[in-house]
């Protein structure tokens, strides 16, 4: 029985996100989220169910809106960083999700390290 694209992303989803509970260390996640168009990271306290700091591609400030590119990852990744380090948080654990980590999944990752996030 053939499992759908949607279904093997979210079992992948579950996967990743299990296999980085079990090695975490009470660090706060850093949950990145990519649609055809768009692209936002998140991060996120598990033990308070609260997220602390948030970035997006469809934020106007970011001057990125309507720009699917890696261009517009790697301004979000940076402004991740900086949102995070203003709220006190110097590591955190990179969730991708159920996405590959390549393309703009990459470049938000490798845009919140440059910014001064240990992920």
């Amino acid at each position: 029985m053939a499992n759908s694209k949607r279904e093997l992303f979210l079992k992948r989803r579950l996967r990743v996100r299990n296999k980085l509970r079990k090695v975490n260390k009470g660090k706060l996640r850093l949950s990145v989220h990519r649609s055809s168009k768009n692209i936002s990271a998140q991060l996120i306290d598990d033990v308070a169910g609260r997220t602390v700091a948030a970035a997006s591609s469809l934020e106007k400030a970011l001057g990125v809106l309507g720009k699917n590119n890696v261009e517009a990852a790697t301004k979000v990744g940076a402004a991740i960083a900086e949102r995070a380090k203003k709220a006190g948080v110097e590591e955190a654990y990179f969730d991708r999700g159920g996405f590959l980590f390549h393309g703009r999944v990459k470049a938000l990752a490798e845009a919140a390290r440059d910014g001064g996030l240990k992920i």
